[in-house]
């Protein structure tokens, strides 16, 4: 991942280090005599030319050559040897050695600056002391052109850290105006997932956020989704118990007495009607709601309590369970319970008596396959890709039923990541295969 925080931070590193090795540079420059003994182009290379000249041609050469650098660098030289005698005559005016001695207590008043340097000969071995002596001007006309270069450098160091301190800004506001520009549909409702795309490509912390703020994005249009497609299907479906119960009454308001008894079933049964529809409808609604934290699942004794319960409901039909022992998984339970149940009750109400209903449930390498079939007449193929959704149900058929028990094992896997696989059997009958992945992945 390229962290912004290693970008912010080698930066920082970066400006503190070229600010802090230009100022030594030019320290050195400025104040040091090694630099100017390695950098002026008189001194550099003097001492080794002048032992050339002395041990291979003689003192005659030898004196000839720093009278020539002193013509063309303005530098006096004198050479000494290890006893302190002078091997050459050398370049230093007579008067020099004396107005040097009555001001060598105050060397800033004196007109040229002093520098030395022992060299070893690689003829002989001998080593020689030079001295030089600088003129002040020349000296600081050097250092002017001498400077050109350093402070060259440090403008280009100066452009270096502009430019890469703009890209490092950049690369933080414009994740930031996108952000900020996702914010603002997703408030407005026209949020698109796309906008963010090459956003969430990136490999730092803002793709991540990115990918996060996707997911957030999604989720929430799905909740405005089905809550809008949730209020259309209620609406649609609540007219017509409601029709059926305004029919009743209106009759009951007319009938005599006897007939008014009559009707009172009826309007109880059109009651219980629209209560259950009522409460399928909130638990529709409630697993898109589920925020609580998921929790380890005992699928083996949740299975066990749901056949329990389906077997006490429908004693007449025969209920069997096979599953691996030690199937647990992290989730929410009463999600799981309520999507296996409803499974389940739609299998009593299609299957035939005399035949089983067969629960069984294995785990495979990420997730457990909860299946239950029955050996009803199934659903038509053209039928099979809208099963699941709300208030379907599929032409035909005459038993009880919102067409919502299929919609809340459908919702109820995909809130935990999974899937709901609805089949005919080869071997005939209906099949529900319910798909739990192991782990959860919170907020998705």
């Amino acid at each position: 991942m390229r962290s912004l925080f290693w970008r912010i931070l080698a930066s920082f590193w970066l400006a503190i280090a070229l600010v802090a090795g230009l100022s030594i540079l030019l320290g050195h420059m400025l104040n040091q005599d090694a630099w100017i003994l390695s950098r002026h182009p008189g001194l550099n290379t003097l001492a080794s030319h002048w032992v050339e000249h002395y041990e291979q041609e003689g003192r005659e050469s030898a004196q000839a050559f720093l009278e020539r650098r002193k013509q063309r660098f303005k530098i006096d030289v004198q050479v000494l040897d290890d006893s302190g005698e002078a091997v050459v005559p050398g370049t230093f005016p007579r008067r020099a050695a004396a107005f040097e001695a009555r001001q060598h207590n105050d060397e800033r008043r004196l007109p040229w600056r002093r520098l030395t340097e022992e060299y070893t000969s690689p003829y002989s071995g001998e080593t020689y002391l030079l001295i030089y002596r600088i003129p002040h001007p020349e000296l600081d006309a050097w250092h002017r052109e001498s400077l050109l270069w350093p402070l060259s450098a440090l403008g280009i160091a100066l452009v270096v850290l502009t430019l890469f301190s703009l890209l490092v800004t950049l690369s933080i506001t414009r994740p930031l105006s996108r952000l900020r520009g996702a914010v603002h549909d997703l408030g407005q409702a026209t949020y698109q997932q796309n906008s963010l795309a090459r956003l969430a490509a990136r490999r730092d912390e803002f793709g991540v956020l990115a990918q996060d703020f996707n997911k957030m994005g999604a989720r929430l249009q799905s909740l405005i989704g089905s809550q809008r497609q949730l209020l259309r299907d209620v609406s649609h479906e609540l007219r017509s118990p409601l029709a059926r119960l305004r029919i009743a009454l209106a009759l009951a308001e007319r009938a005599e007495a006897e007939q008014r008894t009559a009707l009172w079933p009826r309007l109880t049964r059109e009651c219980d009607r629209l209560e259950g529809l009522i409460s399928e409808i909130l638990t529709l609604a409630r697993v898109d709601a589920e925020q609580a934290h998921p929790e380890p699942v005992d699928l083996n004794a949740l299975l066990g309590s749901v056949r329990k319960d389906a077997q006490l409901s429908a004693p007449e039909q025969d209920v069997r369970l096979q599953a691996q022992p030690g199937l647990t998984l992290q989730g929410w339970p009463t999600l799981i319970e309520r999507a296996v149940d409803n499974l389940v009750r739609n299998a009593l109400r299609f299957n035939p008596l005399g035949q089983p209903i067969e629960i069984s449930a294995e785990r495979g390498s990420q997730l457990i396959v909860v299946s239950v079939r029955d050996h009803g007449p199934g659903v038509a193929p053209e039928h099979l890709a809208q099963l699941g959704e709300p208030f379907f149900r599929a032409p035909g058929q005459d038993a009880a039923g919102h067409g919502l028990g299929l919609a809340i094992a459908r919702k109820a896997a995909e809130r935990h990541g999974g899937s709901l696989e609805l089949t005919n059997h080869p071997r005939g009958g209906f099949v529900a295969r319910l798909e739990l992945p192991l782990s959860v992945v919170t907020g998705s």
